[in-house]
C-alpha cells in the first residue's frame, strides 16, 4: 500500500504545520512563514490573547495578513486572496501549546510574538504525574473552550478549517516536566513510560474528537505529524526504547502521519525513524545526511528546513549553492523557509522563490 504523503504547511500567522500533499508538489516547492512581528510590523495585527480566542477577530486580521502576502509576493499560488476557507480557521490557536494548555498550564501572549508557557506554571511534580488520568484531562475546561470556538466558526463560516499544533511526545514532556524528563530516563524509567502513554493518549484523543468535527463540517482531516524538535537531547538508543513507542501508535491512530525532527542533524535517528509506519512526511536540517535520508525515505515527501538568519545573511551565491546541494541531495522535496523575521527584506524572499523555480526548470 502507497504512503499517503504530507507536505508542509505554514498557516498564516501560526507555526509550521502540515496538510496532505495532493500530487501538485513541485521539485523545489518553497513553503513561506513569517513571524508575528512581520504581520504586527506591516498590518498592525495584535496577536494576544484575542487572536487566539476570538474567532471574529482571527478572521478579520487574517483577511490583512492575507491581503499583505499576496501584495508583497505575487508569485506564491497558494495564497489565494478570494479564498475565504483558510480564514475562518483553527490554525495558530495557541501556538505550539495546544497540548500542555490541556494539562492546566496557562500562556503568555503578546502582540507581536506566538504565546509561550507563562513563568508562573510548575513543572510537574512525580505525584502530580501518577494521579494523571487521560479522561479527565480531556473533559477539562481548556478543551471546552476549543470546541466553543469550532462552533462559532461552523455556524458562521461553515467549515472548520486548520491545522492544529500537537508537537510531540517528548516535546510535551519537556514542557510540562522540564529538564528533569532527561533525568528520569536514568532514575525513572517506569515513570516516564506511563508519563508518555498519558501525553500521547491525550494527543491522540484530543486529536481525533477536534478531527471528527471538522469532517462533520466539511473539512476533512485525519492527520496527525509530530514535532520531536528535542530529539537531538537524547540518544538514538533513548529514542527507541521512550518515544518510538508513541510515536507508533500516533501513527497507526491516523490516516496519514509525518515527522518534524526540526533544523537538527537527523542523521542518527533514520534508522529508527524508518521502523515507524506510513511516515507520510520527514523533514531534517540540511546538514543531515540528505543523500541517505532521501534513499531511505523514498515514498515519504521529504523538506529541508533552511534557516531564517541563513536566508537574511548569506550571499546570493552562498544561497544558490545551498539550494543546489538541496536540490541534488534531496529533491523532490519542499523547502520549509519559516519563522522569516521582518528585517529581511522581501527581495531576498524573492532570490529564494526565482532560485528554486530555476532549478525545477532543469527538469
Amino acid at each position: 500500500m502507497a504512503v499517503l504523503q504530507l507536505r508542509n504547511h505554514i498557516p498564516i500567522g501560526g507555526p509550521a504545520r502540515r496538510e496532505p500533499a495532493d500530487g501538485s508538489e513541485s521539485d523545489m516547492r518553497v513553503s513561506l512563514g513569517f513571524v508575528p512581528a512581520w504581520y504586527h510590523k506591516r498590518c498592525g495585527v495584535n496577536f494576544s490573547e484575542k487572536w487566539h480566542k476570538d474567532p471574529y477577530y482571527r478572521y478579520q486580521s487574517l483577511v490583512k495578513m492575507k491581503r499583505e502576502l499576496c501584495r508583497a509576493f505575487p508569485e506564491v499560488s497558494y495564497w489565494e486572496e478570494d479564498n475565504e476557507e483558510d480564514l475562518a480557521t483553527i490554525s495558530g490557536c495557541y501556538g505550539a501549546y495546544v497540548i500542555p494548555s490541556v494539562f492546566g498550564f496557562t500562556l503568555s501572549y503578546a502582540k507581536d510574538r506566538w504565546p509561550v508557557i507563562d513563568k508562573r506554571n510548575q513543572k510537574l511534580s512525580v505525584k502530580e504525574i501518577e494521579k494523571l488520568e487521560v479522561d479527565e484531562l480531556l473533559s477539562g475546561p481548556f478543551v471546552a473552550e476549543l470546541f466553543e470556538q469550532m462552533e462559532i466558526i461552523e455556524s458562521e463560516w461553515g467549515k472548520i478549517h486548520g491545522y492544529l499544533n500537537w508537537q510531540g511526545v517528548l516535546n510535551n514532556a519537556f514542557t510540562l516536566r522540564g529538564q528533569e524528563i532527561f533525568m528520569d530516563m536514568i532514575d525513572k524509567p517506569e515513570l516516564v513510560h506511563y508519563f508518555f502513554s498519558i501525553i500521547t493518549g491525550v494527543m491522540i484523543g484530543l486529536a481525533q474528537k477536534v478531527q471528527a468535527r471538522q469532517r462533520e463540517s466539511g473539512f476533512y482531516i485525519d492527520q496527525l505529524s509530530v514535532s520531536n524538535c528535542t530529539i537531538n537531547m537524547i540518544s538514538p538508543e533513548n529514542y527507541k526504547e521512550f518515544v518510538f513507542p508513541y510515536d507508533k501508535k500516533i501513527a497507526e491512530s491516523f490516516e496519514r502521519f509525518g515527522v518534524h525532527t526540526c533544523n537538527w542533524d537527523a542523521t542518527p535517528y533514520l534508522e529508527a525513524i524508518r521502523e515507524l509506519p506510513k511516515v507520510g512526511y520527514l523533514d531534517m536540517g540540511i546538514m543531515s545526511n540528505l543523500e541517505k535520508a532521501k534513499e531511505m525515505f523514498p515514498e515519504t515527501r521529504r523538506a529541508v528546513l533552511y534557516s531564517p538568519v541563513r536566508l537574511e545573511d548569506a550571499t546570493f551565491e552562498g544561497l544558490r549553492r545551498d539550494m543546489e546541494k538541496i536540490y541534488h541531495d534531496y529533491s523532490p522535496c519542499d523547502v520549509v523557509m519559516a519563522d522569516i523575521e521582518q528585517t529581511t527584506p522581501d527581495e531576498r524572499v524573492r532570490e529564494l522563490l526565482k532560485i528554486c523555480h530555476e532549478l525545477e526548470e532543469r527538469n
